[in-house]
C-alpha cells in the first residue's frame, strides 16, 4: 500500500533533493511540502528539474497535516524537536534529516548544538546509517539520519574498527565538500566570486559531526575512538571526498582489509569497493557517485609508515541526506532497501 508522506522544510537543497526522490518512489504519495518563505509557490519554481513531475505548492507549517504515515524533517538544527514530539504522539514514522536526534548523550549534544528541547527522546532515536543499524531501523519510530561528512567518514572506517585493524586513537580525516552542503540561503562564503577556485579549511578542528563519528565508531569498537576531522570547502556543487589516515594495529595485508570490508558490507547494496589499477578511476572520486545513493570506498596500505589511507566518496545531497532518508524509509516500512533508489550516477559529469 502506498504510504502518505509530508516533508517539513522542503525548500532548501536537502528538501528539494528529497522531494525529487519521493516523487519517483513507487510506494510514496507526497501530500504536503512546507516552507514559510515560499508558501503558496509551486515546488518547481524553486526546483526547475521537477517541472512536470508535481503540482505541489509549498504550504506554511501552521497548516501541516498529521494525516500521514511518515514525515521527513528537513529543518535547521534545533528546530526539529517540536515536530518530532507532535508526530510521535500520533504514531507516524519520523525521519529527521537535521542533527537534533543524532547524538544520544544530551551533554555531548549541548557541547556542539546547545541545550536540547526534548532530551527524553534522544535515546529512542535510531542513528540512520542503514549499513550500521539496518535491523534497528526496521523497528524504529524515529530515525535520525547521519550528517553528510559523518556518513562518508563512518562508512570508510567502520569495517576497520570492527575488525581491530587500526589503532583507535590519532585517526585523521581530511574531507573536501561541495557548496550545496551550506544550504540554499545566501552566505558570503558560498558566494560564487568567493568560492570559485578555492580550497578553504573552514573548521580545522571541533566540527560538530565529530560527535556522531566518535559515537558510532566507539559503539562498533567497544571502546573509545578518537577522530580528528578537518573539512575543506571546494568549488564543486555536490559531493564529498574524505581521505582518512589511520595507524595499523599490527601486520596487515591487502587481503585482510578486503575481507573486513566485504564482510562488513555484505548485503549493503549501496556500498561499492573501488580499487582498480586498470582504469582512470583507480580510487573513489566524487563525480561517479553524483546523483546516486552510492558510497564508493577504497584504500591503500602504506607499509613503510604502518598506516592505511582510506578514500570515501558520496553525494552529500543523496547518500549524505535525501537518499539515505529514503533508504531508511524503505527499511521502516518493510520495503526492499533499493526501492526508488537503484540508479547509477551521471557520467560524464
Amino acid at each position: 500500500m502506498v504510504k502518505k508522506v509530508s516533508i517539513v522544510g522542503a525548500s532548501g537543497y536537502t528538501g528539494g533533493e528529497l522531494l525529487r526522490w519521493t516523487l519517483i518512489h513507487p510506494e510514496m504519495e507526497v501530500c504536503q511540502i512546507t516552507s514559510e518563505r515560499f508558501a503558496g509557490q509551486q515546488a518547481h519554481k524553486l526546483n526547475p528539474n521537477l517541472r512536470g513531475f508535481t503540482k505541489l505548492e509549498f504550504t506554511s507549517v501552521k497548516n501541516l497535516s498529521t494525516d500521514v504515515d511518515a514525515v521527513f524533517l528537513c529543518t535547521p538544527h534545533q528546530k526539529a524537536a517540536p515536530y518530532v514530539s507532535q508526530f510521535w504522539e500520533i504514531g507516524a514514522k519520523i525521519i529527521d534529516l537535521s542533527a537534533d536526534f543524532r547524538i544520544h548523550d544530551k551533554e555531548v549534544y549541548a557541547k556542539y548544538y546547545g541545550e536540547h528541547q526534548n532530551p527524553g527522546l534522544l535515546e529512542k532515536a535510531v542513528y540512520g546509517i542503514p549499513e550500521l543499524h539496518r535491523e534497528e531501523i526496521k523497528k524504529a519510530k524515529l530515525v535520525a539520519c547521519g550528517g553528510c561528512l559523518a556518513t562518508s567518514i563512518i562508512l570508510g572506517l567502520a569495517p576497520l574498527v570492527k575488525n581491530k585493524l587500526i589503532r583507535t586513537d590519532g585517526i585523521i580525516a581530511d574531507s573536501k565538500i561541495g557548496s550545496s552542503a551550506n544550504g540554499a540561503a545566501f552566505d558570503i562564503s558560498t558566494h560564487h566570486p568567493e568560492r570559485s577556485g578555492t580550497v578553504r579549511s573552514y573548521k580545522p578542528h571541533g566540527h560538530r559531526h565529530t560527535a556522531e563519528i566518535e559515537q558510532e565508531l566507539s559503539a562498533i569498537s567497544g571502546g573509545p575512538v578518537s577522530v580528528g576531522m578537518t573539512p575543506h570547502a571546494i568549488e564543486m556543487v555536490r559531493g564529498i571526498m574524505s581521505t582518512i589516515h589511520a595507524s595499523l594495529s599490527g601486520k596487515t595485508a591487502d587481503v585482510d582489509v578486503w575481507k573486513a570490508y566485504r564482510s562488513f558490507y555484505a548485503g549493503s547494496p549501496f556500498v561499492r569497493l573501488v580499487k582498480d589499477q586498470n582504469t582512470l578511476y583507480r580510487y573513489p572520486e566524487p563525480k561517479p557517485v553524483i546523483g546516486s545513493n552510492f558510497a564508493d570506498i577504497g584504500f591503500e596500505l602504506d607499509q613503510e609508515k604502518n598506516r592505511i589511507i582510506v578514500m570515501s566518496t558520496i553525494d552529500n545531497l543523496v547518500k549524505g541526506s535525501g537518499g539515505q532518508a529514503i533508504q531508511c524509509f524503505n527499511l521502516m516500512f518493510g520495503l526492499d532497501e533499493k526501492t526508488g533508489l537503484w540508479q547509477p550516477g551521471f557520467h560524464p559529469m
